[in-house]
């Protein structure tokens, strides 16, 4: 349960499952926005990081709320057409990480807006454009708590060393996904 506002009523929750090229990436939301975003747990890959043409609802798909509508259109775009993800409108959030001011709130921002499809950062470089250079570390903790990975790109924050560091959905999903966009991006600029 997500509450609206502090002592706000509990939003009417929402899940929907979508089958995507990498597994079962579940998303909860209301009406309001996205809650959080699921990814599985996996020790083997699927091969090659291709554009995928399987990326479906399988569960949920009834009595969706308009953010959870988006959220699968820009995943669905994201796994398969990634070059229409700049031009669909990023879905609404609602977990209270996001609703509260905090520098892991505007890590993420800055993450979301600053850094695209295909490019990557590292936490001192994500530290400086957030406005604290020292924070290296505390972008590492905002990496960590973001609930709505993909869609705010935390697999897209490097290591200084180029090393691509650790991941929530683990560090093969961390990989396949920076190799998915450089396929992706090599491909539009031919």
């Amino acid at each position: 349960q997500v509450n609206s506002k502090q002592g706000g009523s509990p939003c009417k929750e929402k899940h929907v499952a979508l089958l995507s090229p990498v597994g079962r990436i579940e998303i909860r939301g209301c009406e309001t926005g996205v809650h959080e975003i699921k990814l599985p747990k996996m020790s083997v890959l699927p091969a090659g990081a291709e554009s995928s043409t399987t990326c479906e609802v399988c569960e949920g798909a009834e009595e969706m709320p308009e953010p959870l509508q988006q959220c699968t259109a820009w995943l669905r775009a994201y796994f398969c057409e990634p070059a229409a993800t700049g031009s669909l409108p990023v879905p609404a959030f609602h977990h209270p990480l996001l609703q509260r001011d905090s520098f892991t709130r505007q890590v993420l921002w800055t993450l979301l807006n600053h850094v695209k499809f295909g490019e990557a950062v590292s936490y001192k470089q994500l530290a400086d454009l957030a406005g604290n250079s020292r924070a290296a570390r505390a972008v590492g903790g905002a990496m960590r708590s973001n609930p709505i990975p993909i869609v705010i790109p935390c697999h897209r924050v490097i290591r200084s060393s180029g090393d691509s560091g650790s991941y929530g959905g683990g560090q093969l999903l961390k990989e396949w996904l920076l190799s998915h966009e450089r396929l992706q991006k090599e491909k539009l600029q031919k």
